[in-house]
């Protein structure tokens, strides 16, 4: 029994009908990773970033990108000690005690639900534009705007959301094996983007390269500056934490989660760099966030209609990859907190594929409708504290593990794991500062609401709390 309530076992075997399936190889997590890091981040966010921190944007994906390495670094350690489905969720329960794991848990329902809505939102964006500038076809207004934007809702956005759950109800296999195909087109697409980009860069766009100053500003009633900044594009860089919630579906997990988190972090944060020192260097910053596709409207600037096309295409095609990672991630959560028995038990009931139908059904009507009535800007924030929580979480528990079990099996130890650990605490704890003060206090509330829960049913069913106790009578 730990401080916070009982501590999970590392590794216990589950019964029939309450295991995922072994389908899942370091190729297709690795795609996982990238699939769900390169998305809505890049191809929307770059907008909302530039308009808050100026060229400076550069210097906030650099930030996230440090502050993320060093999580990766945690949570590949954490997938490879303990290499059962929960994530954060999983390594906090077993490293600090069940009242910590569920906090984590809430937070991350918090961080991937919201996280498939805002996806799903900067989708619609995209096929909109493309359905205007590239084929002339205006949709109605009241159907692509939430009440928010004096709309009624974002039907493309419920409807991907909807798709993807559809996809994901096939089976992990499948869907994981689609997502490959996304990955290569979105790759290709941002591969253009940069080609074409770079011959037009004009270094006058990069003066004054941070107007609103590092830590920031209050302009017009919201945080300013580069730190402001990161705290929104670092829903840019999160994906690669879904990866480890298939740990209990990989292979072989001790390569294929080190290859599959770490590999997509790599590659995603050198892509990244690129775009974004692109985008800024082709046009004025105030240009680019006012746009809701900038990278098809930057290419249409420089006299590429027909490629701007394309990448607008190609973001339509596969943006979903990213909704169908963080839906993924988030119905693997919702399954192993219910199997835990902090959730009712009904939930954790798997089909004939070994895929948990339905709380994927749950969470993708969830997702579908955020993504029809609430505007992109606060529905990242607001995902963004749930993975901030969450990257802090563990990165603490793999430095309490490191102490209370220095000599279990590592198949992957971070190096220099206090620098790197203590990295990922403090500088997720500073995001979470530069975060929007009403994203702060939405996060303190929905945390509240999650000890409600926990102290009205987890609590009274947890399944390590009724084995305890049958062990002490």
């Amino acid at each position: 029994m730990g401080l916070f309530g009982p501590l999970k076992p590392l590794h216990r075997a589950e019964e029939d009908g309450k295991a995922l399936a072994k389908t899942l190889s370091w190729p297709h997590l690795m795609a996982l990773g990238i699939g769900g890091i390169i998305g809505t981040g890049i191809y929307t966010l770059t907008g909302v970033g530039a308009g808050l921190a100026g060229p400076g944007v550069i210097l906030s994906f650099a930030i996230c990108g440090l502050v993320c390495a060093c999580a990766a670094l945690a949570y590949t350690e954490m997938a490879t000690l303990i290499p059962t489905a929960g994530s954060a969720y999983t390594y906090t329960y077993s490293a600090i005690g069940e009242i910590a794991g569920w906090v984590v848990g809430w937070a991350l329902i918090l961080e991937y639900s919201l996280a498939c809505s805002s996806v799903a939102v900067g989708w619609s964006a995209h096929l909109v534009g493309w359905l205007e500038e590239g084929v002339g076809l205006h949709l109605p207004a009241f159907l692509l705007n939430g009440p928010h934007a004096g709309g009624l809702v974002n039907l493309p956005a419920v409807l991907v959301s909807l798709a993807v759950m559809g996809l994901l109800l096939i089976g992990a296999r499948e869907s994981a094996t689609i997502n490959i195909i996304l990955v290569i087109i979105k790759i290709v697409a941002l591969g253009a983007f940069i080609f074409l980009g770079l011959p037009a860069i004009q270094a006058g766009n990069y003066d004054p390269f941070a107007p609103y100053g590092f830590i920031g500003q209050q302009m017009g009633g919201e945080k300013v500056g580069i730190m402001a900044a990161a705290a929104i594009v670092f829903f840019a860089f999160f994906g690669f934490d879904a990866v480890s919630t298939s740990a209990e579906e990989a292979k072989n997990p001790a390569r294929d989660l080190t290859v599959g988190i770490i590999g997509s972090m790599v590659v995603s944060t050198i892509i990244y760099m690129l775009v974004a020192g692109v985008a800024v260097g082709v046009a004025p910053f105030r240009e680019i966030a006012n746009s809701a596709e900038p990278l098809p409207h930057i290419l249409r600037s420089i006299g590429y209609p027909l490629v701007a096309s394309l990448v607008g295409m190609a973001a339509i095609v596969a943006l979903p990859s990213v909704i169908l990672v963080m839906m993924y991630g988030q119905s693997r959560i919702f399954f192993v907190m219910a199997r835990d028995g902090l959730l009712p038990a009904f939930v954790a009931k798997v089909n004939s594929k070994g895929s948990p139908a339905l709380i994927t059904l749950l969470t993708g009507i969830f997702v579908a409708i955020f993504a029809g009535f609430v505007p992109l800007k606060e529905i990242a924030a607001l995902s963004n504290a749930g993975t901030l929580i969450a990257f802090i979480a563990v990165a603490l528990s793999m430095i309490i593990l490191r102490h209370k079990m220095p000599h279990a099996v590592r198949t992957f130890k971070t190096p220099l794991y206090w620098l790197v650990g203590l990295v990922a605490i403090g500088g997720c704890g500073f995001i979470f500062y530069s975060l929007p003060i009403q994203s702060q206090l939405f996060t303190l509330i929905w945390m509240c609401i999650g000890l409600g829960v926990y102290f009205s049913y987890g609590f009274w069913h947890s399944r390590l709390r009724r084995e305890e106790g049958s062990a002490a009578e």
